[in-house]
């Protein structure tokens, strides 16, 4: 770990190589202007800050802005992430000024590089399966921005759409820890895609949007909803195997909260082998407008959601988004923006969906404790075991 008494030194420090992939998407940035550069001496760039702080990802021994700092001597670190030396002040106030925005468009980019999904045929159906949820990240009391439960208890929340087969982020936005899960969503719904959400995006108006959108929801009702049944569909051995209980065509809602819906939709009773907090049998109800779509694949589509949970853990727990680099909105945006992008990195650095194990091991090879020919032959261990189960 980098202190005062140990700075960081070139040694210490490798990998460069593997950013070569991203530093192209990054001189777009550059020119950002800000009202705070009017008089046009600034020495730290959207871009080279992005590039340091991706480069904090993946290297352990820098854990501070003043690591940062300190690795922005390094000729090695200035020539690779073409940055000058910079200041602690000026990391912190590039926090404050850039537009996270964007990197929208990186992300975006990086996104499609990844290699499509190749499903088996059964689950070909889901290819377009997008898991939407949204997370806590803690915050500092200082942190006024972050309102949550109380003055003593703040948050910032991630929204977060997770490709489910090709196992990639693929948007992201942030807000107060008290903010909407719905309206993000509503504002960053797109075509083509079948959105899978929890019972906290259970809006009536949220399925139609999605619908209007021209994409499709497949997500978790209340279990007070109520619908008069257009149709009760037969089950196939294969339903009833993956818990489905009933399959209806119904107009859901009641006279007013139904009134938004201009299609009838179905409703899938799943059970799931567990008993709810009274004791009696947990039984999920599951509205979709996708009306061809088999029972069990609207079953296994909605367990497919618990990849966005997983995404998270690994976020937070392995990629080190719990400790925040700045306490502005504007700072947490942009850190969670690039580390959304550093999953991508590694997705397309390995060809496969990032692991604990593959992390670390690049943590490794970068702070110089594994070879080039030790992550190597990890990445070709990883591809025989993707080209094994293909």
């Amino acid at each position: 770990m980098a202190s005062a008494a140990q700075p960081v030194r070139a040694q210490d420090l490798q990998g460069f190589k593997y950013f070569q992939l991203l530093l192209p998407l990054l001189p777009r940035l550059h020119d950002h202007a800000t009202a705070r550069d009017k008089a046009g001496n600034r020495r730290l760039h959207f871009d080279q800050y992005a590039a340091l702080i991706l480069f904090y990802f993946f290297h352990p021994i820098l854990t501070s802005l003043k690591g940062l700092r300190q690795a922005s001597d390094l000729a090695k670190v200035q020539k690779a992430l073409g940055c000058a030396r910079t200041s602690v002040g000026a990391l912190s106030e590039a926090a404050r000024v850039f537009d996270p925005a964007l990197l929208e468009g990186v992300i975006t980019e990086l996104a499609e590089r990844v290699a499509p999904a190749a499903p088996p045929p059964e689950w070909a159906a889901l290819k377009d399966l997008v898991a939407v949820d949204g997370s806590l990240l803690p915050a500092l009391p200082r942190m006024a921005w972050a309102l949550w439960l109380d003055e003593g208890h703040r948050a910032a929340k991630m929204h977060l759409h997770f490709e489910v087969l090709r196992g990639i982020p693929v948007r992201v936005s942030v807000t107060a820890g008290n903010g909407s899960e719905v309206e993000p969503l509503r504002r960053a719904l797109q075509p083509g895609r079948l959105y899978v959400i929890d019972r906290g995006y259970a809006e009536y108006q949220l399925f139609q949007d999605i619908i209007d959108a021209g994409s499709s929801f497949l997500g978790r009702i209340r279990d007070n909803a109520v619908w008069p049944v257009v149709q009760e569909r037969p089950l196939t051995a294969a339903d009833k195997a993956a818990g489905v209980q009933r399959d209806l065509v119904v107009w859901l809602g009641g006279d007013d909260s139904g009134a938004v819906f201009r299609q009838p939709v179905r409703v899938v009773e799943v059970a799931t082998g567990k008993v709810d907090s009274h004791g009696r049998p947990e039984v999920l109800l599951l509205a979709t407008d996708q009306l061809e779509l088999a029972a069990e694949l609207v079953a296994l589509g909605y367990r497919f959601r618990w990849a966005v949970e997983l995404f998270f853990r690994w976020f937070k727990c392995i990629l080190g988004c719990r400790h925040l680099l700045s306490t502005a909105r504007n700072g947490v945006t942009i850190q969670v923006y690039l580390a959304v992008i550093a999953s991508l990195l590694l997705s397309l650095w390995t060809g496969h969906k990032p692991s604990k194990r593959t992390y670390e091991m690049f943590c490794f090879y970068f702070s110089g404790w594994a070879t080039a020919e030790e992550l190597q032959a990890h990445l070709d261990k990883l591809q025989g075991k993707k080209e094994d189960t293909s």
